[in-house]
């Protein structure tokens, strides 16, 4: 478990808390869960809140950047020494440094991006109506500034270097490209982030295909969608449950999924055994009343880790038993007095794949 306490991102206060308060719902259900996995925290430059932000257009970024350095780092070294990263964040801004960090372990290989969300978060400085840095974590993956969609002229203020800093985390720009990104709920969009969807042809899948369809249908929909990606990270945003079910998220948007809906969805999602990295944000209990959304959100969360862990001890077991296999038909071999190299050709064993 990776925690990001940053709300550095956000347009409202009380997102850095949120991991915390999806952590104490858990007591609630008597099972200790969060003790059964490893622990790593994010720091970040907190005190910039306490300051007036100096860029109109991307609010807080200098502290931004350093939390995509640190978030990338730490994801990269798990993934490289054969852990799974799940991350709890604060604002969705995160989520650009958790995709910079799966690109620095996996640079050869294709991303794919399934973002479970209300917002499609594809704004930049130059096409922001808010300045706030978590509208825009798509785009700096992307590593497109949408200029054709240009509406904010940028001042003198460091603001495209910061920017081009967020697009260029580890030193590779774009990580991702539209046609490998899939969309799902994004129901509230401003028209230069719709003007980009719609002319990349980014696939999109609305609350209400979800809904009309299994989700095992739109899980199978997702991976033939993606089958040309070797890897694939899940982003999920509190904001895509309907906000008549959950109030303590920062931009709650109407006409989302229930909790059933998109605990289904996830679990189908996270059952592809191409995906190395979750992570679900912007909880806000500021904006709750007695932690109800973690409190409704924690057995959803619960779910899809139980889900993403159960198929890591298959794949294990089934790596075991392959290893297994294999040598005994090494040894097989070699008491015939055959050459087990022209015969067969055994597989190095992995090293070990863990939830954390």
């Amino acid at each position: 478990m990776i925690e990001v306490k940053s709300e550095l991102g956000a347009g409202t206060r009380g997102a850095s808390l949120g991991p915390d308060a999806l952590k104490i719902a858990s007591l609630e259900y008597g099972q200790y869960f969060f003790g059964k996995f490893k622990r790593k925290e994010i720091r970040d430059s907190s005190l910039l809140l306490f300051k007036n932000p100096t860029r109109t257009y991307a609010k807080r970024i200098r502290g931004i950047v350093d939390v995509f350095q640190r978030l990338a780092r730490t994801v990269n070294d798990e993934l490289k020494y054969g852990t799974f990263p799940v991350i709890i964040s604060g604002d969705h801004s995160s989520a650009g440094g958790s995709i910079a960090g799966v690109k620095m372990a996996y640079p050869d290989k294709r991303i794919g991006v399934v973002w479970v969300d209300a917002h499609a978060d594809l704004h930049s400085p130059f096409t922001t109506p808010s300045g706030n840095v978590h509208g825009m974590p798509v785009a700096a993956s992307l590593g497109i500034d949408n200029l054709d969609e240009a509406q904010n002229t940028l001042a003198d203020d460091n603001t495209r270097e910061y920017w081009n800093n967020l697009k260029n985390i580890g030193g590779i720009s774009p990580k991702i490209y539209p046609e490998n990104v899939v969309f799902i709920g994004v129901r509230d969009m401003e028209e230069p982030e719709l003007n980009f969807i719609r002319r990349k042809k980014i696939k999109t899948i609305t609350v209400k295909e979800v809904r009309e369809a299994k989700a095992k249908e739109i899980a199978k929909r997702v991976r033939e969608y993606l089958k040309s990606c070797d890897i694939i990270y899940v982003s999920f945003d509190v904001d895509s449950i309907d906000s008549s079910v959950i109030k303590g998220t920062g931009t709650p948007v109407p006409n989302g999924f229930s909790l059933i809906e998109v605990r289904k969805l996830l679990e189908a999602l996270c059952k592809d055994p191409r995906l190395v990295c979750f992570e679900i944000t912007e909880i806000n209990p500021l904006l709750d009343e007695n932690n109800e959304t973690a409190r409704k959100v924690f057995p959803v969360f619960k779910a899809v880790v139980n889900t993403i862990k159960k198929r890591l001890e298959d794949e294990e077991k089934k790596r075991k038993k392959e290893d297994k296999k294999a040598k005994k038909a090494a040894e097989i071999l070699k008491k015939k007095g055959l050459p087990v190299n022209v015969t067969l050709t055994l597989k190095k064993k992995p090293r070990k794949t863990s939830a954390k």
